[in-house]
């Protein structure tokens, strides 16, 4: 597919939407990227043509649609170079994918007076469930910290591990600063320290952000866990993936309990009753219930659309965008930019010393959607010492002239405040 952004953009209906009768600049695709056309027809067909519960059905439309679930899930796989489809469990998104880990993986190999390693770089999503955890178990929480350039300081994981640490749990890509996590260099290095110091270590790897600019290989990563969610890789919202090496998967306690997750139940009339419950293997182990089918099916349109692009392509294109961002903003004299100049989709700044949401509504009174507040990084924010940040995020479908718009609004209610 030749790359044309213009070409592109034709394919993402709300792109020409207005609002206060200006054309819509979308720069918030780091919360929520648009969705192309091809996804929304591929959901509706599905619904029109071949929607029936999955996984219990006899009959033909119920065997077509577990045909199609089960299909995306190898999809899945190929996408983010599974060594196979039973490592890919269905879930709502990255929060819920982290939220069964910490719960199953917890309950099952994490005991009092352990220890657990998240980033100071984390989103909430990546801190409260362990927080919550620790709290029920007993184990501590170690900070890996990073530097003013937003880089994680990963060495430090050579004083942080010792034989009790059971997991480390980083993003890699941060939602606020866009910073790249050498991940395969710092799983690499943890391992390394974990072999020194004895630790039974395993790693849960946070690619909500990531997966939308790079190709993932989780085999060359040697993550023990991925996580990511749709919607921010122009799929549809409620369904992400939870990637886990097989035997690992297989070796935890399922979280939720249901329908469809289940081999046998038993039970006596006994009174205390007796009941013997054995569980299928995973994946489907974890996905107690009916799944998002729908939003399977357009997850699965979703991969297809951007494969049709291809990484590469995505790539160059972003990386010449973030470029030109870099170099237009500079422009504007009382703006700062938080993290490293290497930083990848999302631009976080603040504009003087005004507030961020006060620069986010006069901004959005320009039709221009940026994301504004603490973006779910507390710890973040307070490392900087600010108590909110601006951020544009970029996509396949931004343009520089979008970018221009952005930098023209900027430096016109600088003055305005002035």
């Amino acid at each position: 597919m030749t790359f044309s952004v213009a070409s592109i953009r034709k394919d993402f209906p709300m792109l020409a939407e207005k609002i206060n009768d200006q054309p819509l600049v979308y720069l918030d695709s780091a919360a929520s990227a648009q969705k192309p056309l091809q996804v929304i027809e591929k959901e509706r067909q599905f619904l029109c043509h071949h929607y029936a519960a999955v996984h219990r059905g006899i009959h033909r439309l119920s065997s077509e649609a577990t045909a199609m679930v089960e299909n995306v899930r190898q999809q899945v796989a190929d996408f983010i170079h599974a060594a196979d489809s039973e490592e890919i469990v269905f879930v709502k998104g990255t929060t819920e994918g982290i939220n069964l880990i910490a719960n199953s993986y917890g309950h099952g190999f994490i005991k009092p007076g352990d220890n657990i390693i998240i980033s100071q770089m984390e989103h909430h999503a990546n801190i409260v469930p362990w927080h919550l955890l620790a709290g029920q178990i007993g184990f501590d929480i170690r900070i890996l910290p990073i530097d003013h350039d937003g880089k994680l300081i990963f060495e430090q994981l050579d004083r942080l591990i010792d034989s009790r640490t059971r997991i480390l749990s980083f993003t890699h890509m941060s939602n606020v600063l866009g910073t790249v996590n050498p991940a395969k260099q710092i799983i690499a290095y943890a391992r390394q320290c974990a072999e020194q110091k004895a630790a039974q270590l395993h790693i849960l790897l946070d690619g909500a952000q990531s997966i939308m600019h790079q190709m993932i290989d989780v085999q060359d990563l040697d993550c023990d866990f991925y996580v990511f969610s749709g919607h921010k890789l122009y799929g549809p919202t409620g369904i992400g993936v939870l990637y886990g090496k097989k035997a690992l998967l297989n070796a935890l306690p399922p979280w939720q309990g249901g329908g469809a997750m289940i081999d046998k139940v038993s039970m006596t009339l006994f009174e205390p009753a007796i009941i013997n419950i054995t569980y299928e293997k995973a994946p489907w182990r974890f996905e107690a219930g009916t799944p998002n089918i729908v939003g399977i099916i357009g997850l699965g349109e979703a991969l297809r659309y951007v494969n049709n692009i291809g990484y590469q392509q995505i790539s160059a294109h972003e990386t010449t965008l973030m470029q030109y961002a870099n170099q237009r903003l500079s422009t504007v004299n009382s703006l700062r930019l938080y993290g490293s100049d290497e930083r990848q989709g999302v631009i976080a700044f603040n504009l003087g010393e005004h507030h961020a949401y006060d620069v986010g509504s006069f901004l959005d009174n320009y039709a221009i959607a940026i994301r504004t507040g603490h973006h779910c990084a507390l710890p973040l924010m307070d490392f900087y010492q600010v108590p909110a940040m601006c951020r544009a995020s970029l996509a396949v479908y931004t343009t520089k002239e979008e970018i221009d718009i952005l930098v023209e609004k900027l430096q016109h209610i600088e003055k305005l405040l002035a």
